[in-house]
């Protein structure tokens, strides 16, 4: 088992996996499998890299430092890896399908995955390690986060392991999480409404209030007392307590009636 410290130079939130062997049980559990394009988003100094070249992927290192970059390149450039030296936030992501198996930074996570979990993307699975409060967070069904909400539209989250802060070098403050999204074979809605969905969602979170209040205009009091009795909420809850299921299902009815 080899173990990797921190370089000198290294953003804020970076805590790199310190087991080779820790990075090889990720990517395995991840399904990777030979020839699949995989994404490395913070691939800092290799280690899931490393793993993810010995699985026989199709690797894209993508590392915002360019002397992690400049590592990265040196160490790979026999095994086919392409290195790109960029903000993941402004690299575009393939054209084609593809897989992220990443340790990302702490500070940008939940940007970078909002990112990568767009519905109209072409990612099939993210394996991402994360903190343990983003991972619980957004894999929760209750209380739902509007995130999440939008996200399982088109992707299931899981969490599949924990690591504990000795995991990493140097040591975070909280412990970590391997978060899950696989994009649904069957989506709870068409991509083509994920604008109008994230705008719904937004206004029904911005409005601060129970369902019923918030979709006043869009689904009558009586319509939507009929949608809790069949989609199995009250109608007095509160946004966060419906899951992905009943919102897209609830979304689609208010569709409906705009349209007539």
């Amino acid at each position: 088992m080899s173990v990797r410290q921190r370089p000198a130079r290294a953003a804020p939130g970076q805590h790199f996996l310190r087991s080779s062997r820790l990075a090889a049980e990720l990517v395995r559990d991840a399904g990777v499998a030979p020839g699949e394009l995989v994404v490395d988003v913070g691939a800092g100094t290799g280690v899931i890299t490393r793993a993810l070249v010995d699985a026989g992927a199709r690797v894209h290192a993508v590392e915002a430092d360019p002397a992690l970059a400049v590592l990265l390149r040196r160490r790979f450039d026999e095994r086919g890896v392409t290195v790109v030296e960029a903000d993941a936030l402004r690299h575009p992501w393939p054209d084609e399908p593809f897989t992220i198996v990443a340790n990302l930074p702490f500070a940008g996570s939940r940007a970078i995955l909002a990112a990568a979990l767009h519905p109209a993307g072409q990612l099939r699975q993210a394996d991402v390690i994360v903190q343990w409060e983003l991972a619980q967070k957004e894999s929760a069904v209750w209380p739902a986060t509007l995130r999440s909400t939008f996200w399982r539209a088109w992707f299931d989250l899981t969490i599949v392991a924990r690591l504990s802060r000795s995991a990493f070098g140097p040591a975070p403050s909280v412990d970590a999480g391997v978060l899950r999204a696989t994009r649904r074979a069957v989506p709870l809605l068409p991509v083509d409404d994920h604008r109008r969905y994230r705008g719904f969602l937004e206004h029904a979170w911005g409005a601060r209030t129970t369902v019923d209040r918030a979709l006043r205009g869009r689904v009558s009091r009586r319509e939507l007392r009929r949608l809790a009795s069949v989609l199995g909420f009250d109608d007095s809850a509160r946004p966060r307590d419906l899951d992905a299921r009943q919102w897209a299902q609830v979304f689609a009815f208010a569709e409906l009636r705009r349209a007539k």
